[in-house]
């Protein structure tokens, strides 16, 4: 089954929704369900740490320079799991392929 991944409140993932339409699909709510380092870890291994991180969302922008600073795949990984807001959204996966974004 598809399941989007994503934020209620995001537009990027009202859109997402709305283009499925009628389509069979789950929703996770990646603030509310949450995020588990497995699944990100497939994630990451489909797209690739810097597909997956948004630095343009409020989140990124509220972190500490020194939080920012000298990522790599590890820090990248441990800061989506403390912030799941951090995931670039949406994340579809229809269990085969991982795709990020519209």
């Amino acid at each position: 089954m598809l399941t989007v991944y994503g934020l209620k409140s995001c537009d990027a993932c009202r859109r997402a929704r709305k283009a499925l339409g009628d389509r069979e699909h789950r929703f996770h709510d990646l603030r509310e369900d949450g995020l588990d380092g497995a699944m990100l870890d497939r994630w990451i291994g489909a797209l690739g740490w810097e597909a997956l991180l948004n630095r343009r969302s409020t989140t990124w922008r509220a972190l500490d320079e020194a939080e920012r600073a000298g990522l790599d795949a590890g820090r990248a990984r441990g800061l989506m799991l403390a912030h799941p807001t951090l995931v670039k959204r949406p994340v579809i996966d229809d269990g085969g392929t991982v795709r990020v974004g519209l």
